[in-house]
């Protein structure tokens, strides 16, 4: 899969979980903050202000900032190179 094609996958994937996180956060029976911390993830891949935004929120608390560094990881090891 050429690069292009797979930030535009990636992109709309992490829109669709945002919308889907929105939607879960007035909906019982749709776990929203499952799908918006998903999406900001998968957002984090494709823009750099995402990403700067989680780890400005993160480094205020220690254990949180390591798992979300595991995460980026994980997830990174999973799409690969973008």
């Amino acid at each position: 899969m050429s690069k292009k094609a797979k930030k535009v996958l990636i992109l709309s994937v992490a829109i669709i979980f945002i919308i889907l996180g929105f939607f879960g956060l007035v909906l019982p029976f749709l776990q929203g903050i499952i799908f918006l911390v998903i999406g900001v993830f998968l957002l984090s891949f494709y823009s750099l202000k995402a990403r700067l935004w989680i780890e400005k929120h993160t480094k205020k608390y220690p254990r949180l900032f390591s798992i979300t560094k595991k995460v980026e990881a994980w997830m990174a090891k999973i799409i690969g190179e973008i």
